[in-house]
């Protein structure tokens, strides 16, 4: 197998892995590639049980409140736009 690193920036990074561990380039790529694997997967777990969570938080409070839609009237008696807070006459 064969992986060609193309840019000096990856040389560089994989050079100074490899020094700083004393481990062969393939072996510190190798485990950091593994590392880093390891720490998405585990984020993304993480967010696959936050958002699973959050779906239901919300069914369970969704029941206790009024979901329907607001009529015109109660969103101007809301607002205070009925004829009788704008000072129109009955």
């Amino acid at each position: 197998m064969g992986l060609s690193i193309k840019t000096e920036e990856a040389d560089r990074l994989a050079r100074e892995l490899s020094r700083l561990t004393g481990e062969t380039m393939t072996v510190a790529i190798t485990k950091a590639m593994r590392e880093r694997l390891e720490r998405l997967r585990v984020e993304q777990e993480a967010n696959r049980d936050y958002v699973a969570r959050m779906k239901s938080f919300v069914r369970e409070r969704t029941a206790r409140y009024d979901c329907r839609p607001v009529t015109k009237r109660e969103w101007d008696e809301a607002v205070g736009d009925t004829p009788e807070h704008l000072g129109f006459p009955k």
